[in-house]
């Protein structure tokens, strides 16, 4: 039996079991079993996939996915780039094993953003600086879109919500929500922006995939702007995450 898995801590309802599971329902897949993985101690990595028969592959979730990197022997390029892992691709030679680092949130949200950007969409403000960001803000370099950070406390080279005035949101018309901010069951909040300054030429993308439409995107909807939640990327990238899984190396 071939195993695959979800690392983190604490870890509730996942979203990559219901998607693995029903993948290998819909697909036929035999032989694999997808498991959640509790672990609070990142120190006890080694031994889950030393002594877990079969298991070639996990995804990463909050708080591990830049205290895993030195368990690691290899990272991808994007992995490297953005120092946060969620996908971790295993190998075992003999007594051997190989493991390798990638971040495929920055691959789910280029698939997802890329159809709906137009030529205006030069500037970017990324609402939140965690981990989440940190794949958003790599995606956006890769694309050539400048962008800045918007956190609730001013620092070096990033702006506070306090700093937000008509004309910046004029300037910024990609507006992406990295915060859980509107995330179920908190669906009445949102980010403190101008959202009278928004228009129809503004693009506002919300890693927030639960509810579909938060207040965030019904706000934009409301000033004509483009919405996107965050739900595609997560499809995009656990379909990308199963292809390194299955990767001839």
């Amino acid at each position: 039996m071939k195993r695959l898995g979800l690392i983190g801590f604490p870890l509730g309802h996942s979203f990559s079991k219901k998607f693995y599971l029903e993948k290998f329902d819909k697909e036929n897949i035999q032989n694999v079993e997808y498991d959640l993985y509790a672990i609070e101690d990142i120190d006890s990595f080694p031994s889950l996939y030393q002594h877990t028969d079969g298991l070639y592959g996990v995804n990463v979730t909050i708080p591990h996915k830049q205290s895993i990197i030195p368990f690691l022997d290899e990272l991808s390029e994007e992995a490297q780039e953005i120092m946060a892992v969620n996908c971790i691709q295993i190998r075992k030679d003999g007594d051997t094993f190989h493991l390798k680092g990638f971040n495929t949130d920055a691959f789910g949200f280029e698939k997802s953003l890329s159809p709906l950007l137009k030529p205006h969409h030069l500037k970017a403000l990324v609402l939140g600086n965690g981990g989440a960001a940190q794949a958003v803000v790599y995606t956006l370099t890769k694309l050539g879109i400048d962008y800045r950070f918007v956190s609730r406390v001013k620092s070096n080279g990033s702006l506070s919500y306090e700093d937000l005035d008509a004309d910046l949101i004029e300037q910024y018309t990609l507006i992406i929500n990295c915060s859980p901010l509107g995330t179920y069951p908190n669906i009445d909040s949102c980010p403190n922006i101008p959202y009278e300054a928004l228009s129809d030429r503004h693009l506002l993308y919300d890693l927030v995939y639960n509810p579909d439409q938060t207040l965030f995107l019904r706000k934009g909807l409301e000033k004509g702007a483009t919405v996107k939640n965050g739900y595609e990327m997560l499809l995009l990238q656990a379909e990308r995450n199963w292809e390194i899984w299955n990767e001839v190396r």
